[in-house]
């Protein structure tokens, strides 16, 4: 390779890496728990979805029981399903009657003697776990599965005041960062191209430091590129996939936002009007369920829609889709008029999957992880951890390759306080998400405050004291230890607080909670031998600098 050519290659992997490498490690770090976010969410209400009878799930009921407190007649009511099916997100709209929607409003003003603070509208949205029979909004619903999983593209950003103008800073953050991922991903492959093969068997962990971290970061880096180069790509689009949709928005749909988005299957393409006519009968939404449960055996629901409660044109929208270790890309919808039964709209969640079903489901499954079961997820979360590594160890090279005589001491002492800043923030991580996996199983009251106090204040406190430490060795080291003490912890904690012991919930088939506790028994141990093996290098090594 010519020199003009390493320079640039060198340079851009440089400056992109530093530049992202905070925001790149919270991203990956986050992104590891997140490929077990159905098993932590079963694992934290003690409530496993694994054993859970799906048979127990009654759509009725819950219309039934919110029919006797507000007026249902003219509205759209959705029931969002996750962790296969065990939880809802459920939503209802103002209502499509006039008459109803004027008296509905009238009622929640009531009482309220100032107009300028009547509400216009009473949609309402919240959570519903079908395992507890237990209702709450988004706030109440707020688990460390939900606060992982968003952390991981740096949602909570979304708060901070910056208007950017093309999304949230959050996501846009996100989005840059896996966009100059891409290019230190490919300038690093390149750089080391010609020496790939020879320098992938080189590992010296008993020479200096600079060569530890250089080969820790080539051999990860090499080993972990396909992984790192599919969720750069992945990430990319799904985290800007509102902005990249704009100019297909105006160039390709001329503006009209609403087909575009129907051919995407967000939305559906069948919508009946309101008619303003009475339904003489309403019909059961089981009785649907059943119908594709029989229909597509081999699916699942994600969506159950219903247009027009209560109205003459009032519809049923089932939406479905495959089990991804059978049938990779596919969506399933079946669209029914109840009047007469009339299917108005039926499309096979494994058959005659269109081009738009196959990059979805392509980019989706490939980000997300979710179509090989355990062991795709737990490979899923070593490789996310080994891109963890080859980052704090870039930090490392980075600032050794500048700590020289020659370079000014102001640069130097800049180099060292942003290394400095960059490590105490990463590796406290590890720590701080112990801590607060064993806090969510001691708290009363556990919501969304209280899991952004614990994680954000832990973290903020960690961080601070080893910034003003000052050590990195012992940032390293010392947030080794404390996050394979406290992580050998969560189990004995969730057993404690819960009942939940891992033998227990292996013998009693709950293996979500059973993995999730594994998991952690695993990184405990792991962090500790590593520790232990690091602690006894540095001890040999001041025995051989006092014989010097």
């Amino acid at each position: 390779m010519n020199i003009r050519n390493y320079n640039i290659y060198f340079n851009t992997h440089t400056i992109s890496g530093i530049i992202i490498c905070a925001f790149l490690y919270v991203i990956f770090f986050a992104g590891s728990f997140s490929f077990f976010r159905n098993d932590l969410a079963a694992w934290q209400q003690g409530e496993s979805f694994s054993t859970f009878n799906k048979e127990e799930i009654n759509y009725d009921y819950l219309l039934d029981s919110l029919g006797k407190t507000i007026n249902l007649k003219g509205r759209d009511i959705t029931f969002s399903l996750y962790h296969d099916g065990a939880r809802s997100y459920m939503s209802y709209s103002d209502s499509k009657d006039s008459l109803e929607n004027k008296s509905n409003l009238a009622k929640i003003n009531a009482g309220i003697e100032d107009r300028n603070n009547w509400l216009n509208s009473d949609a309402k949205y919240f959570g519903y776990n079908f395992v507890n029979k237990k209702t709450g909004n988004y706030s109440e619903n707020y688990d460390l599965a939900e606060f992982l999983y968003r952390l991981h593209f740096l949602a909570q950003l979304n708060e901070v005041p910056i208007n950017i103008g093309i999304g949230p800073f959050g996501y846009v953050v996100a989005g840059l960062t896996s966009f100059l991922f891409l290019f230190a991903l490919i300038t690093g492959i390149l750089l080391h191209w010609e020496k790939i093969v020879s320098n992938f068997f080189i590992f010296r962990p008993f020479n200096k430091w600079k060569t530890v971290w250089t080969d820790m970061h080539t051999a990860l880096g090499v080993i972990g590129f396909p992984f790192q180069l599919v969720y750069a790509i992945t990430g990319v689009f799904l985290i800007l996939n509102s902005v990249l949709a704009i100019p297909f928005e105006k160039i390709l749909y001329k503006g009209d936002s609403e087909k575009m988005y129907t051919e995407l299957a967000y939305n559906h393409s069948k919508k009946l009007e309101y008619s303003y006519s009475e339904l003489e009968f309403i019909p059961k939404v089981e009785k649907y369920v059943n119908e594709v449960g029989k229909k597509w055996p081999e699916s699942k629901l994600t969506r159950i829609t219903v247009h027009n409660y209560g109205d003459a044109n009032m519809q049923i929208v089932l939406e479905s889709r495959p089990l991804y270790a059978q049938y990779f890309p596919g969506y399933g919808i079946y669209n029914v008029r109840v009047k007469d039964n009339q299917v108005i709209e039926e499309k096979s969640p494994m058959q005659d999957a269109t081009f738009v079903d196959h990059v979805k489901s392509l980019l989706y499954r490939l980000h997300f992880g979710d179509y090989a079961g355990y062991p795709l997820k737990f490979l899923s979360f070593i490789m996310g951890v080994m891109g963890c590594l080859v980052i704090s160890s870039g930090i490392m090279i980075w600032l050794v390759a500048r700590d020289k005589n020659n370079v000014k001491p102001v640069k130097r002492k800049f180099n060292f306080w942003l290394a400095n800043v960059y490590l105490a923030i990463c590796l406290s991580m590890f720590p701080t998400t112990a801590i607060t996996f064993i806090a969510v199983k001691m708290g009363k009251q556990v919501d969304q405050v209280y899991i952004y106090k614990v994680y954000f204040w832990t973290w903020l406190i960690l961080s601070t004291y080893y910034i003003l430490r000052k050590n990195l060795n012992r940032t390293n080291r010392e947030t080794l230890f404390l996050g394979s003490i406290t992580g050998n912890c969560v189990p004995i904690a969730n057993g404690v607080y819960s009942g939940d012991w891992i033998w227990k919930s292996f013998s009693e088939g709950k293996i979500d909670l059973f993995v999730v506790d594994l998991l952690w028994v695993v990184i405990g141990l792991i962090g500790l031998i590593i520790y232990y093996q690091s602690n006894r290098y540095f001890n040999n090594l001041r025995t051989k600098i006092k014989k010097v």
